[in-house]
């Protein structure tokens, strides 16, 4: 008897008691710890139990969820034990449930004033399965001290409250705002429980907004242009960034500049031709949002705005400057022709087209990148393109790792009049060479240039004393590879998704700027706190010298092969279209959570495979849709690749159609992109279905003449065949599998 009452009590989390009156039994509060782990281990398995087991009415034995007793005229009541509920609408019988615990995992997407929340289930349903999940919203002011609900005019899509899936779409937030957004998982007895729900946290801050431009002066080449900084802006304002193009011309060229002033003249436009113009501002917290677009056009003739009260003023000194300019020029050419000359004669062509000003370039005819090589001084380059730092403003607190040129250490940078940021620092060690340091300083002079979410910031450079040193923002989560196979199988397809639009989108920026990366990998991307993907390691990225070797050779060290297209192997055609097959592997990398690309193949056979058409099969419960990108990214004709901005504009559909990621590849087995199911007679016609055809030979001479004899084949048997590929020994073998599977359509 004491045995039916003890098994119930620890499985059920209930507690029974009876009238004493009656004979019932009595049992103590009292829970030892070694009960209350078993009665937690068991929780699970209870709750399926009662849902598929129907109540015995007259049972020879005490159940195992139930504790009354045979032969007594009173049926003892069952309450819950302290933590454990049952829903009102909960049968009598059923096992006694909590609430879940938090959602895990929260990844938010910005666009300007909207923003896209994603979280995993939480690790604990609380034994039971009708979860649903609430998103609370609240607001703070810029100072951060009085917060508040959002309010009516945010909206959440597909609702806010009961959402069925891991993910909501949330609108209507107003610009430089703080949101903190708390998500909570419910079930039926969340209601029961006094204790706080548990949530998950997810903080944005929606960008900031430039004011219209107030005013312009326009000539035939040139437009003065000026604006309002934000009204409330995320931190001080560290510059402007000034886009413009032609009208209806923007996919095909436009220009970026910066600028700290609120006001810029552009100038070497064509006359007479209207340009589009937006401003941003950036801010120690990132870039906001940019302006609407403003329409201005050249004058035919110079001419002053209208209006301008300084008119005449400007007029006539530039017509008393121009009869000066001109008096000058005619005494030069008398005294000496040549004298007159010498500025010209020594200004490098690409400067006509360049100007460098407060260390920004300023492109009026492109937005190009400029590689530090060109440069006669280096130092210069250095100067032009990042911000030297006072060492007294870094802390460098531990070492994180090795670099090529030294340690890399991870600490925190103050700079005045600025908050504290985390950095990370890449320092030279000690005896280096001249050649070492400018090697060492060229990888900031090339990073300096890019100004992109998904782009490696750099912070600075110490260069004024030991050590030498390159500050960069820290990326808390490390490489992508790294960081993918420690959470191997936790992300949903759209995350996983995010994070390649992410990288897609840094590369699309490089392409813009006519700027080739050469080692896009896994490795080289950097994954920060809110999982925003990052594009970094610019050492391999420089211009091709004549050396043989250098299809092979870099200042970094060889070329990374299985990441590489075959025309950069093959002729050193580097090209953005390289790029986009080395953005396939990292697809690759990415769906199979940071596996090595051809596993164990060695890189001879690697070439040799990717020559003879192979490439590789989908990573597990990789989407068809995913799968087929890469493809088109591994193309042998490089024309054929997709652009940056095209594979940006896929991923975006995906993003907004999740539908079309639900169909799954085949990727339990290696084989071919598609592999139809065939009909087979013969082991030269299963050869050639399978694409394999150049090994007819190798089986007739090892006596495999019939399909039944091939059923049981072995990777050393296929080695002493001279199969050696390891590639084509898993695709033989993977078919040699479908075969006996699909039995009825073999005829033997």
């Amino acid at each position: 008897m004491d045995r039916a009452l003890t098994t119930p009590r620890s499985l059920s989390h209930r507690r029974c008691t009876a009238a004493p009156m009656v004979g019932g039994w009595y049992r103590s509060g009292a829970v030892s710890a070694s009960q209350a782990s078993r009665r937690a281990r068991t929780t699970a398995s209870l709750a399926d139990q009662v849902h598929t087991r129907p109540r015995p009415k007259t049972p020879t034995a005490p159940s195992v969820l139930h504790t009354a007793t045979r032969s007594r005229r009173r049926r003892p009541e069952c309450t819950c034990e302290k933590g454990y509920y049952r829903a009102d609408m909960d049968p009598r019988s059923m096992a006694c449930t909590r609430p879940p615990s938090a959602p895990e995992n929260g990844i938010s997407t910005l666009n300007d004033t909207s923003v896209a929340l994603e979280w995993r289930p939480p690790r604990d349903s609380g034994g039971r399965s009708d979860l649903a999940y609430n998103v609370h919203c609240r607001k703070c002011a810029p100072d951060g001290r009085k917060c508040g609900p959002c309010g009516g005019g945010v909206h959440f899509t597909p609702r806010q409250f009961g959402l069925d899936a891991t993910k909501v779409l949330v609108s209507g937030l107003h610009p430089n705002t703080d949101y903190t957004f708390s998500i909570e998982a419910i079930n039926g007895v969340s209601d029961l429980s006094p204790s706080p729900k548990q949530q998950l946290t997810v903080n944005i801050t929606t960008g900031q907004t430039v004011s219209v431009i107030l005013k312009e002066r326009k000539s035939k080449d040139s437009i003065t242009l000026a604006w309002q900084g934000p009204d409330r802006p995320n931190g001080v304002i560290v510059e402007y960034e000034v886009i413009y193009y032609e009208k209806n011309q923007r996919d095909q060229n436009y220009t970026v500049l910066k600028t700290k002033s609120n006001m810029m003249t552009v100038e070497g436009l064509k006359p007479g031709t209207t340009y589009v113009f937006r401003v941003r501002a950036r801010t120690d917290g990132g870039y906001g949002s940019y302006s609407g677009e403003i329409e201005l056009e050249t004058s035919q003739e110079d001419m002053l705005a209208i209006g301008d009260p300084n008119q005449s003023t400007i007029l006539a000194v530039s017509i008393a400057g121009g009869v000066v300019l001109l008096v000058f020029l005619v005494a030069c050419f008398v005294v000496s022709g040549r004298h007159c000359g010498y500025i010209k004669a020594k200004q490098d062509p690409d400067e006509e087209k360049m100007q460098f000003q407060h260390g920004r370039v300023k492109l009026p005819g492109s937005r190009t990148y400029v590689h530090p090589h060109t440069y006669e001084d280096p130092n210069q380059a250095i100067r032009d393109f990042a911000k030297e730092i006072d060492a007294s403003s870094i802390r460098i607190e531990r070492v994180i790792g090795a670099g090529e040129f030294g340690e890399v250490c991870s600490g925190r940078l103050k700079l005045p009049s600025k908050r504290e940021i985390y950095v990370a620092i890449k320092s030279l060690k000690a005896g280096y060479t001249e050649k070492q340091r400018r090697d060492f300083l060229s990888e900031a002079s090339i990073m300096g240039q890019f100004d992109h979410p998904n782009i490696i910031r750099l912070e600075g450079v110490v260069t004024k004393c030991k050590p030498v040193m390159i500050i960069t923002e820290f990326m808390e989560n490390g490489s992508l590879d790294t960081f993918l196979k420690k959470h191997d199988g936790q992300f949903t397809i759209i995350q996983l998704v995010g994070m390649l639009r992410g990288i897609a989108s840094g590369m699309k920026y490089l392409s813009d700027m006519n700027y080739v990366h050469r080692d896009l990998a896994a490795r080289n991307i950097l994954v920060n706190s809110n999982l925003v993907c990052k594009v970094s390691d610019f050492g391999l990225s420089r211009v091709l010298e004549d050396d043989p070797e250098a299809a092979y050779t870099t200042r970094g060290g060889k070329i990374p092969i299985r990441w590489t297209a075959p025309e950069a192997i093959a002729y050193r055609k580097f090209t953005s279209a390289s790029d986009v097959w080395s953005y396939g592997i990292v697809m690759w990398e990415v769906m199979s959570y940071g596996e090595r690309p051809y596993w164990e193949m060695s890189n001879q056979d690697v070439i040799k495979a990717i020559e003879e058409g192979y490439r590789l099969p989908p990573p597990m419960d990789c989407p068809v849709s995913l799968h087929q990108l890469m493809l088109d990214c591994w193309q042998k004709e490089r024309a054929e690749r997709p652009k940056f901005s095209q594979i940006v504009n896929m991923l975006d559909k995906l993003i907004r159609n999740p539908n079309a990621l639900k169909e799954l590849a085949n990727s339990s087995i290696w084989e071919d992109p598609i592999t139809p199911e065939f009909s087979v007679n013969s082991v030269d016609e299963w050869l050639d279905a399978i694409k394999m055809g150049q090994y007819k030979d190798n089986f007739t001479s090892a006596g495999y003449v019939t399909l039944d004899s091939i059923i049981y084949i072995s990777v050393s048997e296929l080695s002493k065949m001279g199969v050696t590929l390891v590639g084509h020994q898993k695709k033989i073998l993977a078919s040699v599998q479908s075969l006996h599977a699909q039995g009825s359509h073999v005829q033997v």
